[in-house]
């Protein structure tokens, strides 16, 4: 849109503006009013195919949406009255299906208006013609017959079709006749001999007419030609056959094509060249064709008028002909009228710039009306192609049309004069990102509308303005351009429109992107038949941009098969002849890209060097580009691998100005970059180097960098580990880590050091301190908090805020005690203290706790001589107020004090405080010893506890015996005095081993017991007091009592006497061989080791501890077995063993007869049944007679002995059974040949010392220990594993 305003009065003021400033183009949003706009219409001359419909376009957009109106030659065509004729909704579009129809009756001039509220708009007059393809008139052609060398002219005069048609010349094979210099077709379409040859005569010389929109061919009658011989034509001069004559003349329209043609006669064939007369042919726009007989000149300027030569040669002459070209103009623009958008009270100019020849007329016209029949507008003033308007007022929005024309054509425009009062608003999406590569020019647009036109300024970083001037400028629509994109131009961008009525800003960014470049080119590679080809292309390109690598072969696109495609590299596998070629990388961004070749040239296969592997070569050709002050892009070239890749590359840096000569690690970057970002710090006179690391090694460094120096700068941080530590009472120590010189980021460094006592409200004090690492704050009040900061500072500036640090200024000892002591006893061994803290000002310091001495003074029943007098400390730590003093002594005295504790010690100590604990139980007797045992007594004796714990009153003693088979007999208890420490046991069983247990006991009850087992046989007792846990195989039958281990002296111990095991014995079980032995010994670990008979394999080991007897399973059938019993103790180096013993185990097991299929059992079975069918019978009988049966009687008369309870003198184990057939029935003993009786009982034996929770019987016998099991009901009947026999079943109906 066009743009051109002022409030001035005169004419020639308004049009010295016109001309003084640039028109600008702006489109009006679409939420905004305004006239119609055409934007789509038909071409000026429509011609149509009368076999399709024809569509006749003219779309316009407007606010609000415009209405349609058509003429047609001249009048108003009401659409929709003809029901051929269809209008698209929302647009003028006509639809006219002529099916059916002639299609004559739609041609002519039609002509469209859109018109809403603000305006009309006028299409393009639009000529409609229907294209023909008419029929070839018919005509009879004779023959024509010519000397050979004379010329000839077929005339092919086509029917005049619409459009024009095509002509070209066939056979009546449908094959194009051949055309060269001597037989041309001219653009009339004529076939022209220069001379004839007898080859010519045929008699199918067909002309073809072919029309373009129907897509239809009619063709002339043929015509025949023969050549004669009789009176040839001789050689003779050139001569023009088309155009006649020496001179022609011709007109052509500007911008169309000039289309110049000579064809000459003559023999020998004569040639033709072109030249224009005083000028230049326009080489540019220039073309010949038909043998250049025919000069084309593309759109036509003035200058291309003037005299065309041509001029026909052969050796016998020359002859000219002179074309007088003329150069005629339909009308053009020069300046078409542009939308005007104006403000009410502005002044806008719309001009109508036309040329042509000869000169177009213009007319005007409003709205479709011609001005001199519109109403009158004083604003308006017309001057021929211009319109002035003044002072416009809301409401005088209308579109105007300007009409040029001359005899050659004419062009109409539309242009809208749009009165608006708009604010500025940016039409440019907000926030877009523009990216250009480095050294391009870059556009940032800032697309706008308001009305008045809004002026637009620039800023950059929403700082800095932007001008118009070296490196930007600042187009008339806004756009802003940068014409060489630098690094240091990315940031963000801001445009403000501005106008009468706001201002409206938008904000975007550009970033400036690193080039794409080919560091490392692939190279010509000559590879061996068969072997692989790898070309390497290492590319640098901007990190932010997503790189893609296409490879080519030969400016294709590589074959499938054997080509591996990398990153930065292409692999040919197994070459061939065929691979040769040249490969081509192509490294391409959203940006840019960049490419480079080589060729491959394959040759037969040789043997193989041998392969060396060797460090890398060094990188060269570092540069460093990018450069900030924080940071700069450095890139390299690798180097020579020597057969091993390069896994990485170490970056290092040397600091000239504070470390001179050291090379430090500063990055790292992968084996396949060729660049890297490196962060830098500033005040650092920087010099790089890059070495690369191989599977050999690391390879020399390269050559340095290029020096580096970064500006100084305030520190970027402050000093690390700040602490404040009072050393001395009232002194606070302030101490850091110093920065180093790199750190430092500039000349005199130096910390400032702020402290000030916490939450007091008073300013910071400050000292600044030279490059030390400590400073002392001294005469403060005593273990005070302090906050404390440390920043650093150098000539540019200070660090960033330092953060804050509690410490506390230096402490002393503490000057109280804790009050109000108070003891509360628990137990006899446990009591409970309490104290009043002292106040925080006394402790002057970390309060870390308090300490609590106690010292045990002395038994009630001891003398102080006797007492421990060591004295115990507890620490609590924290703010405490209380705590508990376990472990105390029973009846006891104590004495305790308190004192509370800092970082610096001890406070002095709170008032002694004296306090008892009362009697608890005693500990366990010192010893018990089992001494002179016979056949039926044995003597024990005991020493009194260590610790009574108070006043004793007596033991208690608690014996019973235990079988050979681990089944415990009955307990009895004895009871003493305090005085009392021996005691002879009389009526014991002979060969029994017997264990005791034996407890002190006071007013609070029985301690832990001790535990002593011994036999009665004199050369079998063994003495080995114990002192037993709560779980255990021989715990002592009280269920509450304590037991602890208590020491007894070496004198206590009777070692044992003669061999640790007795007789072993054997049988065979279906489920394998049960081995029983008797046992004497105090060995821990027990086994049965056997082995098969005659075998050099390893004895088998089976451990059984606490066990008499063992069953070994998994015997093979058939096969003799060696066994023995064997005892072993980690502590004892002697090891004790039976004698082997040799156990056969059958080939085949024994089968019982199965008494369930005996005759005589199926007798006794039916004869019980029957008995208690009868039985059943007379119960029922009898009850129903109301008699009573007399159950309880019965039960009476007939209890069952097995179930009646046992005595507990009778001497028998009752509480104890066997699952075993082999073990022996209560009361009796295991007979010395090893058999068993089979009326026992089933029930099974936890073996020795491995039973479950111990339980206590109402005589408090302690039962449930050596035996897992209770006695079952016997009424359950045999459980044995065994194969049932006659026996057991008789012994089940007993």
């Amino acid at each position: 849109m066009d743009r051109n305003r002022k409030r001035v009065p005169g004419f020639a003021a308004v049009l010295l503006i016109l001309l003084s400033h640039m028109t600008s183009a702006l489109e009006v949003p679409l939420d905004l009013p305004q006239p119609p706009t055409i934007t789509l219409q038909s071409p000026k001359d429509y011609i149509f195919d009368p076999r399709e419909n024809i569509v006749i376009h003219c779309e316009a957009k407007g606010k609000p949406h415009p209405s349609f109106l058509w003429t047609r030659n001249g009048t108003h065509f009401e659409v929709e009255k003809d029901s051929k004729v269809l209008m698209k909704p929302g647009s003028g579009t006509l639809v006219i299906d002529i099916s059916g129809e002639k299609a004559e009756a739609y041609e002519g001039t039609y002509q469209c208006t859109a018109h809403n509220e603000h305006g009309t708009a006028v299409s393009n007059s639009i000529v409609i013609r229907q294209s023909r393809s008419p029929l070839w008139s018919k005509e009879r052609n004779e023959a024509i017959a010519v000397q050979i060398g004379g010329s000839l002219v077929l005339k092919c005069r086509p029917p005049a079709g619409l459009p024009p048609p095509v002509i070209f010349w066939m056979d009546n094979n449908f094959q194009r006749l051949p055309l060269d210099q001597r037989v041309s077709q001219a653009l009339n379409g004529d076939l022209y001999f220069s001379n004839v040859l007898p080859e010519d005569t045929r008699s199918d010389y067909i002309c073809y007419a072919r029309f373009p929109h129907t897509q239809t061919i009619q063709q002339k009658q043929p015509i025949s030609v023969t050549v004669l011989d009789n009176s040839p034509d001789g050689e003779r001069r050139p001569r023009f056959m088309m155009p006649q004559g020496t001179t022609s003349t011709k007109m052509v329209l500007r911008g169309e094509t000039l289309e110049l043609e000579c064809i000459a006669d003559g023999l020998p064939t004569p040639e033709i060249s072109w030249q224009k007369d005083g000028g230049e042919l326009p080489s540019s726009r220039m073309s010949f064709y038909n043998f250049k007989k025919t000069l084309k000149v593309s759109d036509v300027n003035e200058a291309d008028g003037g005299d065309y030569r041509c001029t026909a040669t052969n050796n016998l002459g020359t002859v000219h002909h002179i074309i007088q070209v003329t150069v005629k103009a339909a009308p053009f623009w020069v300046s078409a009228p542009r939308n005007l958008i104006l403000a009410p009270n502005e002044t806008g100019i719309l001009t109508c710039r036309v040329d042509g020849k000869p000169k177009p007329l213009i007319t005007w016209l409003v709205n479709g009306v011609s001005l001199q029949n519109a109403p009158e507008d004083h604003t308006r003033k017309v001057d021929d192609d211009t319109v002035i308007l003044s002072n416009v007022q809301s409401g005088s929005s209308a579109v105007y049309q300007c009409n040029a024309s001359n005899e050659f054509g004419y062009l109409m425009a539309n242009a809208f004069v749009n009165v608006l009062a708009e604010p500025p608003r940016v039409l440019t999406p907000p926030n877009r990102v523009y990216q250009v590569i480095t050294n391009r020019p870059a556009l940032l647009h800032c697309a706008s509308f308001g009305s008045p036109i809004p002026a637009i300024t620039w800023f950059k970083d929403s700082q800095t303005s932007v001008k118009n001037g070296d490196p930007y400028v600042i187009h008339d629509n806004g756009t802003l351009e940068i014409n060489v994109a630098q690094p240091i131009n990315s940031g963000k961008y801001t445009c403000i429109a501005t106008n009468n009525f706001g201002i409206k800003e938008n904000h975007m960014y550009l970033e400036v992107k690193e080039p794409t470049r080919i560091l490392k080119q692939p190279e010509y590679k000559v590879v061996q038949r068969g072997m692989s080809a790898v070309f390497e292309c290492r590319v640098k390109h901007d990190p932010s941009l997503i790189p893609t690598m296409t490879w080519l072969k030969d400016n294709r696109e590589l074959p499938d098969g054997r080509f591996e495609v990398n990153m930065e590299s292409l692999t040919i596998k197994d070459v061939t002849e065929e691979d040769e070629g040249t490969y081509t990388c192509i490294m391409n961004t959203t940006l840019d890209q960049d490419s480079a070749s080589a060729m491959l040239t394959v040759v037969e296969a040789t043997p193989p060097p041998a392969i060396v592997y060797e460090k890398p070569d060094p990188p060269t050709d570092l540069e460093l580009t990018d450069q900030t002050e924080r940071s700069v892009h450095l890139t390299w070239i690798p180097g020579d691998e020597h057969n091993s890749p390069t896994e990485k590359f170490l970056i290092q840096y040397e600091d000239l100005l504070h470390q001179p000569g050291v090379w430090i690690n500063l990055t790292e970057a992968s084996g396949t970059s060729t660049t890297a970002q490196l962060n830098l710090s500033p005040y650092v006179y920087y010099s790089f180097r890059v070495l690369a690391l191989n599977h050999v090694g690391y390879s020399q460094p390269s050559q340095p960098s290029s020096q580096y120096r970064t500006n100084p700068a305030a520190p970027d941080e402050n000093p690390s580990d700040v602490q404040c530590l009072g050393t001395m009472p009232g002194d606070l120590a302030i101490s850091w880590t110093p920065l180093t010189g790199f750190q430092a980021n500039g000349p005199s460094l130096e910390y400032k050091v702020l402290w000030r006592q916490k939450d007091t409200g008073e300013d910071w004090s400050s000292q600044n301190v030279g490059n030390a690492s400590q400073f002392v704050v001294s005469g403060g009040p005593v273990y005070v908090p302090y906050e404390v900061m440390v920043q650093a500072l150098n000539d540019y500036g200070s660090g960033p805020e330092p953060e804050v640090v509690i410490g506390h200024s230096g402490g002393d000892l503490p000057l109280s005690a804790p009050d109000s002591v108070q003891i509360m006893v628990h137990n006899s061994t446990l009591a409970e203290v309490h104290w009043e803290p002292v106040s925080f000002p006394s402790v002057r310091g970390k309060l870390e706790g308090y300490k609590v001495y106690y010292r045990r003074e002395s038994g009630l029943h001891e003398t102080e001589e006797d007492a421990e007098q060591r004295e115990r400390v507890l620490t609590f730590s924290g703010n405490r107020s209380e705590g508990r003093l376990p472990g105390l002594q029973p009846y006891s005295t104590y004495n305790l004090t308190i004192r509370v504790l800092n970082n610096k010690g001890e406070g002095p100590p709170s008032p002694s405080k004296t306090f008892k604990t009362p009697e608890g139980v005693p500990g366990p007797p010192s010893f018990l010893n089992a001494i002179n045992p016979s056949l039926d007594t044995l003597t024990l004796q005991w020493g009194p506890p260590t610790n009574n714990n108070g006043r004793l009153a007596g033991y208690t003693l608690k014996y019973q015996p235990v079988n050979n088979t681990n089944e415990l007999g009955p307990v009895k208890v004895m009871t003493f005095l305090a005085n009392e420490t021996t005691i002879t046991l009389g009526n014991l069983n002979s060969s029994m081993l017997y264990k005791f247990y034996l407890s002190a006991k006071t007013i609070k009850g029985s301690g832990p017991i001790i535990t002593e087992e011994a036999f009665t046989v004199m050369d079998t007792t063994r003495s080995q007091p114990t002192v037993e846990t709560s779980k255990g195989p021989t715990e002592p039958p009280h269920p509450t009592s304590p037991i602890t281990q208590s020491p007894h002296p070496p004198f206590h111990k009777v070692p044992p006497v003669g061999p640790a095991f007795g007789k072993v014995n054997t049988s065979m079980l279906e489920d394998g061989a049960v081995i029983s032995w008797e046992y004497f010994g105090h060995h821990k670990n027990v086994y049965v080791e056997y082995i098969v008979e005659n075998s050099k394999e390893d004895w088998k080991q089976e451990l059984v501890n606490g066990s008499h007897w063992h069953m070994i399973k998994g015997l093979k059938p058939g096969t003799s077995y060696k066994v023995r019993v064997v005892a072993r103790d980690p502590a004892d180096p002697a090891v004790h063993s039976t004698d082997e013993v040799l156990v056969a185990v059958p080939a085949v097991a024994n089968r019982q007869v199965d008494i369930a299929t005996q005759g005589w059992f199926i007798g006794l079975m039916c004869a019980i049944a029957l008995l208690i069918l009868v039985l059943l019978i007379v119960c029922f009988i009898k009850r129903n007679k109301g008699g009573k049966y007399p159950v309880k009687e019965k039960e009476d008369a007939h209890q069952d002995p097995e179930i009646q309870p046992m005595k507990e003198d009778d001497g028998t184990f009752g509480e104890y059974s066997d699952t075993e057939d082999h073990k022996p029935l209560k009361g009796s003993r295991t007979p010395s040949n090893g058999t068993v009786r089979r009326d026992e009982s089933d029930d099974s034996l936890v073996d020795y010392g491995e039973g479950g929770d111990g339980q206590f019987n109402e005589d408090g016998s302690f039962i449930g220990q050596y035996s897992g099991k209770k006695e079952k009901d016997t009424h359950e009947g045999n459980e044995s594993s065994e194969a049932p026999s006659p026996v057991n079943a008789m012994n089940s109906f007993v």
